[in-house]
């Protein structure tokens, strides 16, 4: 695949800026001025990120990544905004976002931001393809295919966001080790994120639903409390 990015934003000015100093640094580029005609690029072609606005006509960045995220899973999507509240970042992460930068923002930090996600979306692909042990997690009536991204549980397939995948193979992967809120987000989205907890909890309740037979007594995912969650051990079920 080139090394294509897609620019979802609406001020000529900054596409126009983003879109050189993509291109210095040997990326392709894509420019869409509207969610809508964002929307519809990003789905129907392959693209190595996607840099998207918050505030666009049509369509808004928020409702255009929630789109994105149901049909492609995986794609790396870092979102922009000019409005600095909580509400907005925490709500744009629980979307599928995988970063969040807000305007005014240095080219600097928007080249250090893509760098980092890219270097995630490798390492990802990575330990999927070289590490056969990690391949396929089975634990219990649970199947996890890392190679597929796909979640099986008692033969039947589950749907997940791209982040709760992430959360489940991390908890998977080191049953009965204990994780503070700020070391997932640290882990699975990759950057600091201080103070967002809340993004945590929603994504846990969210896997929760989707994995337990009863969310509020979980057999999978236990909470810590005064530190986080951690995966059930093999010998819990004996």
């Amino acid at each position: 695949m080139d090394k294509k990015i897609l620019i979802i934003e609406d001020d000529p000015d900054i596409a126009d800026l983003l879109e050189l100093n993509l291109r210095d640094a040997d990326y392709k580029t894509d420019l869409a001025s509207d969610g809508r005609d964002g929307l519809e690029k990003a789905l129907e072609n392959e693209y190595l990120m996607v840099i998207l606005d918050l505030m666009l006509p049509k369509l808004d960045g928020l409702e255009v990544c929630k789109r994105i995220r149901e049909k492609k899973k995986t794609l790396p999507i870092l979102m922009l905004t000019s409005k600095a509240e909580e509400f907005d970042k925490v709500l744009g992460l629980e979307l599928g976002a995988d970063d969040y930068l807000t305007k005014p923002f240095s080219l600097r930090e928007l080249m250090a931001r893509i760098k980092a996600i890219l270097r995630r979306v490798d390492a990802v692909k990575e330990e999927a393809t070289s590490e056969d042990e990690l391949k396929e997690i089975h634990f219990n009536n649970l199947d996890i295919s890392l190679e597929k991204r796909k979640v099986i549980l008692d033969g039947n397939v589950i749907e997940l966001t791209a982040k709760e995948f992430d959360l489940l193979v991390l908890f998977a992967s080191h049953p009965g080790r204990a994780y503070s809120r700020q070391e997932l987000l640290d882990v699975v989205w990759g950057y600091q994120f201080d103070g967002y907890d809340h993004t945590v909890n929603s994504h846990i309740n969210r896997l929760r639903s989707k994995i337990e037979e009863n969310p509020s007594e979980p057999t999978y995912i236990k909470t810590v409390w005064g530190v986080g969650y951690r995966f059930v051990e093999p010998e819990e079920f004996e």
